[in-house]
């Protein structure tokens, strides 16, 4: 069976229950209303060939695929209350009413495109178990989920988070028609919003696997408007393996959809293994489930940076940038980061490449929030966190001491430290002829997708054989580009003696920081060993690399932590290179990416401080360097 939404019919008072529905006025107070109905959006045009944006040579449009509001367990148990609806209307541009009081609303442009990726498990559950008369308020331990007691709330709300971990949904908590209507709705909100052309929606929910804690969580996505029943869930499966085969069997009755891995920084080792869920080696038929399923990886989100980690890439100098050391969700230390982080999975996937002939870990970049307050917090000067009321003032995110305290006398509790590791990030950015679903999804499918920690900034990243030598000056550069080379996300056969030429092209974002420098980063086999290196190959004002190090110069960029004023003398506006690789070995097996940092501006938790005039918290970072990175390119790759 398979719903074709537009066919669907209006529903009971559960779903409203369940999800929809009017949410209070914010009262006179805040900048607008907001967490009101959303108005209906304009009928979608007549489908078109062409929307008016359309480019062969492809424009970058940005987007969160990665949004949970009031029908997801762990948001609403913490006061949120923003429906579907309300999420993509602040994605549009709205202002919304956080749960703490005030008004989120975007610094910037909208988004371009966006995915309201509730948790699957227990979906709408939590707002029927709070509204009177319906089966679910008769739980035993509802009232608790919404008592004023803390101590009452953890003790409830933990019972659900162990049957996660478990894998055992909790009888009691088991309402088809609930969880049956709130799928329904998070359906027919991204249908009533999704707009060709101008904003596009993707239906989609969160495969919530954590066992023992350790996050296997995975985001799917559906390519268009016929999708399944029900979603297919970790009491399913907790094996991600299982939920792949699921959307083999999906394709096969005519839905398409994908999923991504997040946050695997908080797996503890296991989102990128060398054997499979029966603890068997990995075979081609693993790598091929696999990739034909999972074709992306969301490197950066609010709960950290998986990219790499320090004892992973020592000689990287920025490899230790906003790591999440905790579980997801818990106290809990990560212990193991092998198979844990991104760059770390390229270099296996290589590694059975050139051993076995196939590769598993060939995906292609994505970033995204992962907020639960329905409204992604972008930027480091606009940022109110993810979960609702546990982490929404500067002091309970670990920013600033309680009123009357110093550092000197004051610990951040080690249940609100965790806060402290998270970030304002991030974004995914796609290179797609127009705005639409289908387009967009193609840009996932073929990996031409780029990750960002919020600010807009557009990469481009090519390969090819024999570029002409003033490529970089052709008003054809992008035309050329792809007749004669691959964009990021593809795979090169290199025949010659020499280096490809590598196009790397990094655009600053108009609202955000300077750019300070672009690096490629380089993964390859060497006796059966991946190694990586990191070049810089584009430097801002002028700057070249050093041929010996690798390295730009100092650019000279500053930041005034008092007032986090940035030196505006510094730092580029594009940045341009056709880069050959001066350790280039024909016919080696390797992967490149790019990386794009701006100059250092501060960290959200330097501004709550500021505001708070307060002492920053030492423990952290006083600033950040913002980032983005392109899907690799894979050279001599068969798998």
């Amino acid at each position: 069976m398979r719903l074709k939404t537009h066919l669907l019919q209006s529903f009971s008072l559960l779903a409203l229950a369940a999800c929809s529905g009017v949410a209070p006025d914010p009262g006179p107070d805040t900048a607008a209303p907001a967490n009101v109905e959303a108005p209906a959006a304009a009928e979608p045009a007549p489908a078109q060939t062409r929307t008016p944006d359309y480019s062969e040579t492809r424009n970058a449009y940005f987007g969160d695929l990665h949004v949970h509001t009031k029908c997801s367990f762990d948001a609403f148990i913490f006061n949120v209350r923003a429906t579907p609806d309300d999420a993509y209307a602040f994605a549009k541009g709205a202002p919304i009413r956080h749960p703490a009081g005030f008004t989120m609303r975007l610094s910037g442009e909208p988004l371009d495109f966006v995915a309201v990726t509730d948790h699957a498990e227990y979906l709408g559950v939590l707002p029927s178990m709070a509204t009177p008369g319906t089966p679910l308020s008769e739980v035993p331990y509802a009232a608790d989920m919404f008592s004023s007691d803390r101590n009452k709330i953890s003790a409830a709300f933990a019972r659900v988070a162990q049957s996660l971990a478990e894998g055992d949904k909790r009888a009691e908590l088991s309402d088809a028609q609930v969880e049956n209507a709130a799928w329904r709705d998070t359906i027919e909100a991204a249908e009533r919003h999704n707009d060709p052309g101008t904003f596009t929606t993707f239906i989609g929910y969160e495969f919530t696997s954590a066992p023992e804690g350790r996050n296997l969580h995975r985001n799917v996505i559906f390519s268009g408007d016929v999708v399944p029943d029900a979603p297919f869930t970790a009491f399913d499966s907790q094996n991600p393996e299982a939920l792949w085969q699921w959307l083999d069997q999906q394709r096969e009755n005519g839905i398409e959809a994908l999923a991504i891995p997040h946050n695997s920084n908080g797996s503890n080792g296991t989102m990128f293994e060398t054997v499979n869920w029966a603890d068997l080696p990995l075979d081609a038929s693993y790598a091929e489930l696999r990739m034909r399923n999972e074709p992306l990886v969301e490197i950066t989100q609010v709960k950290g940076t998986s990219e790499t980690h320090p004892l992973l890439s020592p000689n990287d100098e920025w490899a230790g940038f906003e790591i999440m050391d905790f579980y997801i969700g818990a106290t809990n230390r990560i212990t193991q980061f092998e198979g844990g982080y991104v760059r770390d999975a390229l270099n296996t996937g290589l590694e059975f490449e050139d051993v076995e002939g196939f590769n598993p870990y060939k995906f292609g970049f994505v970033g995204s929030t992962d907020t639960h307050n329905a409204a992604g917090a972008y930027d480091e000067d606009n940022y109110w966190s993810k979960i609702g009321l546990p982490d929404s003032t500067p002091m309970l995110r670990g920013a600033v001491p309680p009123p009357g305290r110093t550092w000197e006398n004051y610990e951040v509790p080690l249940s609100n430290s965790r806060f402290a590791q998270w970030g304002a990030s991030g974004l995914t950015g796609v290179w797609a002829e127009e705005n639409t679903r289908e387009a967009i999804y193609a840009a996932f499918r073929r990996k031409e997708t780029f990750a960002t920690t919020g600010p807009r900034m557009r990469v481009r990243f090519f390969a090819g054989a024999d570029y002409p030598d003033d490529l970089l000056r052709q008003d054809s550069l992008l035309d050329t580009a792809y007749a004669e080379g691959v964009p990021m996300g593809g795979d090169m056969v290199s025949t010659g003696a020499e280096s490809p030429d590598f196009v790397v092209w990094a655009v600053r974002d108009a609202n955000e920081g300077w750019l300070q420098r672009a690096q490629v980063v380089k993964g390859w086999v060497e006796d059966g060993v991946a190694r990586e290196r990191v070049y810089d190959v584009a430097c801002s004002d002028g700057l070249t690399p050093d041929p010996e190090t690798r390295r730009c110069p100092d650019n000279g960029a500053t930041v005034n932590v008092e007032t986090c004023e940035v030196s505006k003398a510094t730092g580029a506006t594009e940045l341009k290179a056709v880069w050959r690789d001066p350790d280039y070995e024909p016919g080696q097996l390797s992967y490149y990416y790019v990386r794009v940092l701006q100059n250092p501006s501060c960290r959200w938790s330097t501004w709550d401080a500021i505001r708070s005039d307060a002492e920053p918290n030492p423990d952290l970072p006083l600033t950040i360097q913002e980032r983005a990175w392109s899907s690799p390119i894979w050279l001599n790759s068969k798998g």
